[in-house]
């Protein structure tokens, strides 16, 4: 009896720790892929930004220039609600 009910704990375990890796967005490995692309070395005037914001929402708007700042998250618009 006290194996059966380990067995089920255990696979009780696994299951939930599946589904919440399964279910968790994966912010961290696409923070460092958004860009924000500028129009000059001092970055004066934004010109694009490429990847995700961190409600895991794509972001691809403007054009890529060689002047770019890469990481971080971008801010969800419009914001989720509270």
């Amino acid at each position: 009896m006290r194996k059966s009910l380990r067995k089920l704990a255990l696979a009780t375990f696994v299951a939930g720790a599946a589904v919440l890796a399964a279910t968790t967005a994966p912010t961290e490995a696409s923070a460092s892929s958004n860009c924000t692309y500028y129009s000059n070395a001092s970055h004066s005037t934004v010109v694009g930004q490429f990847g995700k914001d961190c409600c895991n929402n794509t972001v691809a708007w403007g054009m890529k220039s060689q002047y770019s700042v890469c990481g971080g998250c971008f801010i969800c618009f419009p914001p989720p609600p509270q």
